[in-house]
């Protein structure tokens, strides 16, 4: 590709993003929907500039955005979690995928001849978007809900129903029952291998290679090496047939029990926001304006039948697994859509000559306009819940507890060692939840085995501070010794969380003004504090009254250690006093 031609559609299309997502958030109908109309302007279908007019080679690419957000979501995940949503995983998702593949068939069946056309068609379009579902959920907090954790359930249930789904595209096509010509049940055994391979990796492998690059302080090597296993997890999913986003997944859930799960979320989360914005946008690119026009009326009919249909579905099988009205119109109307997985479905037909180009063009565009539309199905099915007074919320158990219990951590402890212990000694004395960080990868295996709530991490990265198992904090107590590293924390904590209260260690008078200048709200110079101490054990052996020395300490700390000041700590400390680096 022209370099300059490249240059051009890159301006364009984040130009037109960034126009079409201010826009649309202004008028509070989110960035997805914004998203999607960028695509269909700088998409091949509309008049005007154009991107480029390969949109399935776009959209392949930018599908590694759904691959990082489905790690993501598993590494929030334990198995033990999924265990819990078995019954609604397996029967729930299991009945939905049936039923409504079947009310779609028989809905298509009026407009076309054949059964086995119709019946792909059905199954295809009963699957629902993953990408667009988790994202609007994580965007808006509700991940966690009990809506939340039921559609998640069945579309991971979609996710594993992929295998049957291929499989069938040859067998309508009279073409064998696998293009490889494997028979089923080998297919099905190599899946199988896979995916006890992608487990026995994340459980065992994977850690270990994390945790020697982790002692070494190789951060570079550390997020290659979690990205690598992330991309491997997938490509071999995809290999065996499945879901890439599936691998993906699992290599997510089987990490979340590692003390390195905070750190991985920080360092992937940034990526697969830039993915998953480019994956919207692509889905824009393939709306065809032209094939709309042509049959206007039909086109509706469809999209107005498949949503129809879902929801209905969707909604009596909830009500029948007793999750309440107002959770099932919301998850009714969340996976109203068309799903991704129907773009390969719909590909891979035509590769065989199941369908015809019209019927490509026409799915396709079905699955594009029901993704645009569900922003504003969303919005109506909370709408409806509302109206019956159950509110979205409904949370009875976070996916992981960042802490290791059932408690959000109230207290950030940034740095382990003699001081951080003690802190989190006395906190978990008073019942008070905390999580903790440090960057020494053996004193982290040491705390945590051990049972303390220790991840590996750096707290001056901005993304790991940013992640959603720390937005509940109350406090941060700053304990690490590195002065400059304890400044650019403070900063960062600063920018993301302005109302936190920050409690910090400092090791001189200098330190602890420069932290109180970038933002802590108390700092406590040690060197300072412990000579004071002595002091006043000092005077009470030679005979000053406790009550005395107690008021004296007090009166030295409320003026600003204005007594010792003009000291040798005060020169001392003037000394040290360099900028951060």
């Amino acid at each position: 590709m022209d370099p300059q031609s490249f240059v051009h559609s890159a301006v364009l299309m984040l130009v037109v993003a960034a126009i079409a997502v201010a826009v649309f958030r202004h008028f509070g109908l989110g960035s997805i929907l914004g998203l999607l109309v960028a695509g269909i302007i700088v998409g091949p279908h509309t008049p005007g500039p154009f991107v480029t007019n390969r949109v399935d080679d776009v959209r392949h690419f930018t599908e590694l955005g759904v691959v990082l957000l489905l790690f993501l979501i598993g590494l929030e995940m334990k198995p033990r979690r999924l265990w819990e949503l078995r019954r609604t995983l397996f029967g729930l998702g299991s009945l939905q995928i049936i039923v409504s593949a079947l009310a779609i068939a028989a809905y298509f069946r009026l407009f076309i001849p054949a059964w086995p056309t119709a019946i792909l068609l059905g199954a295809s379009f009963a699957l629902s978007s993953t990408a667009f579902v988790i994202q609007m959920l994580r965007e808006q907090g509700e991940i966690a809900s009990r809506h939340g954790q039921t559609a998640f359930a069945v579309l991971l249930m979609q996710d594993i129903a992929v295998v049957p789904l291929l499989a069938m595209v040859p067998v309508l096509a009279d073409a064998g029952p696998l293009p490889k010509g494997m028979p089923l049940w080998e297919q099905i055994g190599s899946a199988l291998a896979m995916v006890a391979l992608v487990l026995v990796s994340g459980r065992y492998l994977v850690p270990r290679v994390l945790d020697t690059l982790a002692r070494r302080n190789n951060r570079e090597a550390f997020f290659l090496a979690a990205m690598a296993a992330v991309f491997v997890a997938a490509w071999a999913m995809d290999h065996a047939g499945m879901s890439m986003a599936l691998g993906a997944f699992l290599m997510g859930m089987m990490l979340s029990t590692s003390r390195y799960s905070l750190q991985i979320e920080a360092t992937m989360e940034p990526h697969k926001g830039l993915l998953m914005s480019l994956f919207f946008v692509a889905v824009g690119m393939s709306v065809d304006v032209g094939a709309l026009a042509a049959q206007p009326l039909q086109f509706a009919l469809h999209v107005l039948a498949i949503i129809v249909i879902k929801v209905v579905v969707l909604y009596l099988l909830c009500l029948l697994f007793a999750t309440g009205r107002g959770t099932a119109l919301r998850v009714a109307f969340l996976l109203a859509q068309g799903g991704e997985f129907g773009f390969v479905v719909f590909g891979a037909a035509k590769a065989l000559a199941v369908i015809d180009d019209l019927v490509f063009v026409t799915g396709v565009a079905v699955i594009s306009l029901t993704m645009l539309l569900t922003p504003l199905l969303v919005k109506l099915g909370d709408r409806l819940a509302n109206r019956l007074h159950e509110p979205a919320g409904g949370v009875h158990e976070r996916f992981r507890p960042p802490a290791g219990g059932e408690h959000v951590a109230r207290v950030v402890i940034a740095g382990y060692g003699r001081v951080g212990h003690t802190v989190g000694t006395l906190l978990a004395h008073n019942g008070i939840p905390y999580v903790a960080f440090d960057k020494n990868a053996t004193l982290v295996a040491e705390w945590r085995s051990a049972g303390h709530p220790v991840f590996y991490g750096n707290i001056d990265d901005p993304e790991l501070f940013a992640s959603s198992a720390l937005h509940e904090a109350d406090l941060v107590v700053l304990t690490i010794d590195d002065r400059h590293a304890a400044l650019r924390a403070t900063a960062m904590i600063r920018t993301h969380s302005p109302d936190i209260a920050i409690v910090a260690r400092a090791r001189d008078l200098a330190t602890c003004d420069a932290l109180y200048r970038a933002g802590v709200n108390q700092a406590y110079p040690e060197t300072l504090e412990a000579s004071l101490r002595l002091g006043a054990e000092s005077l009470e052996i030679l005979g000053i009254p406790g009550e005395q020395t107690d008021l004296l300490l007090r009166g030295v700390r409320s003026s600003d250690y204005a007594l010792v000041r003009a000291g040798p700590e005060a020169a001392a400390s003037s000394d040290a006093d360099d900028p951060p680096g």
